[in-house]
């Protein structure tokens, strides 16, 4: 069962809106999808809240007597939205159930400085397991000076970027909807979609 983590020790940076796609992406591949959401906030999980009944199913954890979560009977593919701070024990614990780690990155100095640790954590991470880290660009004007930085810094990086999303409505029109790119028609989003494809590539290997 993949387990794919979103992970970025800011917050505000995209992580609910990533995770929330990655798990419409797997649901309109006919997978049985289980979106976790640890964050405080609890984004993704109003997101499910909001998803019509009309919509490919998506579930959430399952909280037994003992209040162990788990992801429910049948579940192929697991995504993990994760909070802000994220670093320690719980850095650890996650590392462990993860076999893909998304990071996504703002093109803003601040949010690039308050990353780079954890990327580099991240980085020995991966050499000292199969862990698989992937980063992705988030609401990038490609037209912007931010925009040549953050491309300077993940290159410098050693780490695969596995896209860029442009800074769009369309998230935010969807997400109100317990939506995702991938519910509704692709005439609609399909320039999205095409800044998607290399990230899905991805996460299928």
């Amino acid at each position: 069962m993949p387990v794919v983590v979103v992970a970025n020790p800011k917050g505000g940076v995209g992580k609910s809106t990533l995770a929330t796609n990655i798990a419409g992406y797997f649901a309109s591949k006919g997978h049985a999808v289980m979106l976790g959401d640890a964050d405080r906030q609890q984004s993704s999980r109003l997101w499910l809240g909001l998803r019509p009944s009309a919509a490919r199913p998506i579930a959430t954890w399952e909280v037994n007597a003992d209040l162990i979560v788990k992801p429910p009977k049948g579940t192929t593919h697991v995504v993990l939205d994760t909070p802000g701070g994220l670093h320690g024990w719980r850095f650890n614990d996650v590392m462990r159930l993860a076999d893909k780690v998304i990071v996504p990155l703002q093109p803003s100095v601040f949010d690039i400085f308050a990353t780079r640790a954890f990327l580099d954590q991240l980085a020995e991470h991966r050499k000292a397991t199969q862990l698989q880290v992937g980063i992705v660009g988030m609401r990038v004007d490609s037209r912007t000076i931010a925009a040549d930085k953050l491309h300077e810094f993940v290159d410098s990086l050693g780490l695969p970027v596995l896209g860029y999303l442009r800074d769009t409505q369309n998230y935010i029109h969807l997400a109100a909807r317990g939506l995702s790119v991938f519910d509704v028609a692709p005439g609609r989003v399909e320039r999205d979609l095409g800044q998607w494809k290399a990230i899905c590539d991805w996460l299928d290997k």
